[in-house]
């Protein structure tokens, strides 16, 4: 073929886009966070919601429970210390914990409430 073929323009045809997401949207719920091996068991993992945040909420799910991940930017301090986030997709009808730390009181209080844990997740 001569490379006139290849040098003379097509004309363009429309890509057009396919949201995968659509369909995990109907048996999935997203989950933003910082992943994060699990301590001790290998069939887990935790995601970190604000991983620099001083209001320190983290989740557990069982691996077997996630659908799909997508790989999102990394979040950096100015330090210069990343961290890698990600969207994970875990399936409806899971069960997962959510950590939050709370000071023991009557009520219990959350950081938004406690002078303690907010001078403690302040330093």
């Amino acid at each position: 073929m001569a490379v006139k073929n290849y040098l003379d323009t097509q004309p363009l045809h429309d890509i057009a886009r396919y949201n995968t997401h659509a369909d995990l949207e109907k048996e999935a719920v997203a989950f933003t966070a910082a992943p994060r091996k699990h301590p001790y068991d290998d069939k887990k993992i935790l995601l970190v919601k604000d991983p620099f945040s001083s209001d320190t909420v983290f989740y557990e799910f069982n691996i077997a429970d996630i659908l799909h991940v997508d790989s999102m930017s990394n979040v950096g301090t100015d330090s210069g210390r990343n961290i890698r986030m990600a969207r994970v997709w875990i399936k409806k009808g899971s069960l997962g914990l959510r950590y939050e730390p709370f000071e023991v009181d009557t009520p219990l209080k959350f950081l938004k409430d406690s002078e303690i844990l907010k001078q403690t997740f302040s330093t």
